[in-house]
């Protein structure tokens, strides 16, 4: 009888439907979007290492202001070369000095990152030349001027598919050679472009660009993603000893972990798909408030039925069930095509706008159990009234 009732008023039911389905596949869609941004950006991180480590100088308060950490200068030679000489849950580490300016080639130019680095560096960031060579640590003795340039560097200043290997580019009015070109990475998911790179030795960019004894920061990787934090308090110990920081006092510098830097991202994403979850979950208490009002219109209309059956033996909850039977079929019917909605959304509609996609399995499930508890929530009160008519007031109806 429910089935019957709900295919005799086939506009209406699917009218109810309408709101289930546009906010079931509303809040699958967001959720894959959520779900797909956060993979997206553990994958990038992943790239880099998930056991990378990058320790900074540390903000200081001088006078009472704080000071901006990339102009403090407490990383020095020393602490390098202790790190390497004491590492035990450190593979391998590199200084970096960072210099931005313009790349010059004839008559091309563009603007760049210029980073002086140990050739360990491209171990521990997981990044391959793909064509020449990186340079050695005789390099990094000599301070040679040698270079290791990004797909966009060859693209912007030799053109598209040139050979770039033994030519001369000027940065900052220093001839350097370009010895090699690292596989293309692309854009992240910042937009930052991550071939507009060139990678020097650090002691060619600290003598001859930067003029400076300090490093911007040092690069490592430990051992393992599960060895990290040792490694970050034994690096931690190695500092303040060098530091001479008394017991007690802050320490002047920071070291930050990939495994730290993709929880945090993912507790931010985590956050993002809520709010966006929850604004999409009121089309859903919209569409629960339709299912009621469309029920409550059918008791309505078909109070003199109700009355009849009643005079012929059904009782309340008989007459309660059939109501919250329609009210569930519709929520349940809505649900389905809402799910079918958003996951087809989700597969081709939402990649074609470049955002990332991957629908949680669990979406599907929760999107099913709350359709079932609207048709059930918001059926309860047509189907109450239902069950307590009286069934003489009822037959009389007109």
């Amino acid at each position: 009888m429910s089935l019957k009732a709900v295919a005799s008023n086939k506009m209406r039911s699917f009218l109810s439907m309408l709101g289930i389905i546009i906010g079931v596949a509303a809040v699958i869609i967001m959720m894959s979007i959520g779900q797909g941004s956060k993979e997206s950006i553990r994958a990038e991180l992943s790239t880099m290492g998930t056991n990378l480590l990058t320790i900074r100088p540390g903000a200081d308060m001088r006078g009472g202001v704080r000071q901006d950490p990339s102009a403090m200068q407490t990383l020095k030679m020393a602490d390098y070369e202790r790190i390497m000489r004491e590492k035990k849950y450190v593979t391998n580490v590199s200084p970096e000095v960072t210099a931005s300016g313009q790349a010059i080639y004839g008559n091309n130019n563009t603007n760049t990152s210029l980073y002086g680095e140990s050739p360990e560096y491209l171990d521990i960031k997981q990044w391959p030349v793909e064509k020449g060579e990186c340079f050695t640590e005789e390099d990094i003795k000599k301070a040679a001027k040698k270079v290791v340039v990004g797909a966009t560097i060859v693209k912007e200043l030799f053109g598209e598919g040139a050979d770039p290997i033994g030519k001369t580019v000027r940065f900052k009015s220093i001839p350097m050679t370009v010895i090699g070109v690292l596989k293309s990475k692309g854009y992240n998911n910042w937009g930052m472009d991550q071939d507009n790179v060139m990678i020097a030795p650090y002691t060619t960019v600290m003598k001859r660009i930067a003029a400076q004894t300090w490093f911007s920061s040092i690069v490592c990787s430990a051992v393992t993603e599960e060895m990290s934090d040792a490694a970050i308090e034994e690096l931690t110990q190695m500092l303040r000893d060098n530091h001479k920081l008394k017991e007690g006092a802050a320490d002047d510098f920071t070291i930050r972990s990939q495994a730290e830097m993709m929880e945090t991202m993912s507790s931010t994403m985590d956050t993002v798909t809520i709010i966006l979850v929850v604004a999409a979950a009121f089309s859903l208490l919209v569409a629960g408030i339709g299912i009621m009002n469309i029920m409550l219109v059918s008791v309505t209309e078909r109070t003199k039925e109700i009355g009849l059956r009643m005079a012929v033996g059904a009782t309340g909850p008989t007459i309660s069930l059939q109501f919250l039977i329609e009210s569930v079929l519709i929520s349940l019917t809505g649900g389905l095509l809402g799910i079918l909605v958003g996951c087809s959304a989700s597969e081709w509609i939402v990649p074609a706008f470049d955002m990332p996609s991957s629908v949680p399995a669990w979406s599907i499930y929760v999107s099913f159990f709350v359709c079932v508890c609207i048709g059930v929530l918001f059926g309860y009160i047509p189907a109450q009234k239902a069950a307590n008519m009286d069934p003489i007031e009822a037959i009389r109806h007109e």
